[in-house]
């Protein structure tokens, strides 16, 4: 199993054939480096940040937010299937998404003054704690490591979709809506598994770079790495704002 971000799931990722010939010479400059990843992964933040700014300043951003999450939505699915577009794809991934999370960020925080630099900040620690976990081998990543979380990102996939299927059409109200001590049990545990996906998104970068994955697969692995934290940081803003009305 890869990682179950749904960018390191498709056969660009596959290792690649260990035949080789003598007279064949690997341009190095065009193969996916770590470094390489992460350049382009702070530039995508950066254009995130950007557009975010954009509808953060609206009155009535819920337009904006809404066009901007499907949009990303959509260039997700392109580039699952079309990896080597992914340069192209990812700058325009992180222009729309920033438009959605400015959006839902303004609305927090008018409803929960100091909600977003809260979430922001319990998104970038997470991420240096795995970071630093992962870069010292203090949580290394095995095929049992992946199949858990891979089982449990599914889990709460399959929980989302079905929940909001019954909300839209039945008077039904998800657990997780509230704010009982089940609905934030339910929301600090989906932020775990988030966390844990950053774990299977740093060891599916190191291979792609080992195995010498082409250059465009940097702006596919940082696209990837982009969705799970805009995952994170949207669970955080759901967490804390529950523990808001407590």
């Amino acid at each position: 199993m890869n990682s179950n971000n749904p960018f390191f799931k498709t056969k660009s990722f596959k290792e690649n054939s260990d035949v080789t010939h003598d007279a064949v010479i690997i341009d190095y400059n065009q193969t996916m480096t770590v470094s390489g990843t992460i350049n382009k992964s702070f530039l995508m933040l950066i254009l995130l940040i950007a557009s975010a700014a954009v509808t953060w300043s609206m009155t009535n951003p819920i337009v904006f937010a809404i066009g901007g999450a499907i949009v990303g939505f959509v260039l997700v699915l392109i580039a699952t299937f079309r990896p080597q577009s992914s340069g192209y794809l990812a700058p325009g991934y992180a222009i729309f998404e920033g438009l959605f999370i400015g959006g839902i960020s303004s609305i927090f925080e008018v409803a929960y003054p100091g909600i977003v630099i809260q979430a922001v900040s319990c998104t970038f620690v997470t991420f240096m704690v795995c970071f630093g976990l992962y870069k010292y081998e203090i949580v290394k990543v095995t095929e049992k490591f992946r199949a858990v979380v891979l089982a449990s990102t599914l889990a709460i996939a399959t929980y989302y979709l079905f929940s909001w299927l019954l909300s839209m059409f039945t008077s039904f109200q998800p657990v997780h809506y509230g704010n009982s001590m089940i609905s934030i049990g339910i929301s600090a545990f989906v932020i775990v598994i988030a966390a844990l996906n950053l774990f299977l998104d740093f060891d599916q970068i190191e291979k792609g770079a080992q195995q010498k994955m082409p250059k465009y697969m940097e702006w596919y692995s940082a696209m990837g790495l982009m969705i799970t934290l805009v995952w994170l940081y949207i669970e955080f803003l759901r967490l804390l704002s529950k523990l808001s009305r407590k």
